[in-house]
């Protein structure tokens, strides 16, 4: 990997590696874009195959987390982490100290979270080296529940978009990924009458939500063939493919998962098959407004009010999108672009 023209490429202002091998800990922190305020952004950890996948990864959620703050009106910047190691491991005490402390070395520029494979107790860890986390115990917690309604919310306007009606009592919806969203958006989704098929590689998840909300059950590679009105993904990115496209056969794409389009020419098919695709760094920001209200006192019902306004958000995108005749991801990002590019006007005013 050419790291600087990779750097280049995504628009990224900082890269931070930080290595501590006698505590286990391999750090990469990526800061997009600190336009809008400090970069706000998850600690993802997971088992990556190589370094350059771990790098890719950090550049690519990190540049989404820039959008998803845009396009959500919030005040902040776009960033992301990464560990590199098995999330399973318990001595977590010492690597997510060891993060802290890289966290830390930003001064302020970068606030941090939990993500895939962390934990509010992970958080709890990172705060005995810096202030600069969300989402710990006394704050506002776990943001699975507040991004799950938003992802519910957005399902809602996107079947309004297009079927005629928010109503989901009766739609067959194919959920991928069991874990905290995914479970609660099966909450949400169950209450409405929806009918669900699901999926995970974990069976604790699968007999959970199987119990809880008498949902039928595929394989993981099965979930992309099933005839339904909407597919929900909530787990990793990239499954919106050539190899599932091929078989896809839904008229929605509404799911909780970043980076949810392996490449951009994917969300071009969806446009030109009529399949509806609501941009993903818009319908699952509420995870980071729920982060967002810890920073500024907020309420938990303020948090979610706010994040229920993914519902016109993506009602706008969809509009503006069938106006100009592009796919929902151009058009979201152009007016998180459009956002940005004000700000960006209004610090030079005060220079």
């Amino acid at each position: 990997m050419k790291l600087f023209d990779t750097l280049s490429e995504y628009g990224h202002e900082q890269i931070v590696f930080w290595s501590e091998p006698e505590l286990g800990y391999r750090g990469i922190i990526a800061i997009h874009d600190s336009t809008l305020g400090p970069a706000l952004g998850g600690t993802r950890f997971w088992n990556y195959a190589s370094d350059d996948e771990a790098i890719t990864d950090v550049l690519r959620l990190s540049h989404g987390m820039t959008y998803k703050a845009a396009i959500a009106g919030v005040s902040l910047g776009g960033g992301k982490s990464v560990i590199i190691g098995n999330n399973r491991t318990r001595d977590r005490e010492m690597i997510f100290r060891a993060h802290g402390r890289a966290v830390e070395s930003l001064g302020g520029r970068y606030i941090t979270a939990e993500d895939v494979g962390t934990s509010v107790d992970d958080m709890e860890f990172v705060r005995m080296e810096t202030d600069s986390v969300v989402g710990v115990y006394g704050g506002s917690g776990d943001p699975s529940p507040v991004t799950a309604f938003g992802v519910y919310q957005g399902i809602r306007a996107s079947a309004e978009r297009q079927f005629g009606s928010a109503s989901l009592e009766g739609r067959h919806i194919l959920v991928q990924g069991l874990g905290n969203v995914g479970y609660h958006l099966c909450g949400f989704l169950h209450e409405e009458g929806a009918r669900l098929t699901v999926t995970d590689i974990d069976e604790g998840r699968i007999s959970r939500v199987r119990d809880d909300f008498g949902a039928a059950v595929v394989g993981p590679d099965e979930i992309y063939g099933i005839e339904a009105d909407i597919f929900a993904p909530c787990a990793l990115g990239s499954v919106i493919n050539d190899d599932t496209l091929k078989v896809l056969r839904v008229k929605v794409v509404a799911g909780g998962a970043n980076n949810q389009l392996a490449h951009a020419r994917n969300g071009e098919e969806l446009h030109q098959r009529g399949i509806l695709y609501a941009p993903d760094y818009v319908i699952n920001a509420g995870g980071l407004i729920n982060v967002y209200g810890e920073l500024h006192d907020w309420t938990s019902e303020r948090s979610k009010r706010k994040a229920g306004e993914i519902f016109g958000t993506l009602l706008r995108i969809f509009a503006l999108a069938a106006d100009e005749g592009v796919p929902t991801a151009v058009a979201a990002d152009r007016i998180a672009e459009e956002r940005i590019q004000r700000v960006r006007h209004l610090h030079r005013s005060y220079v």
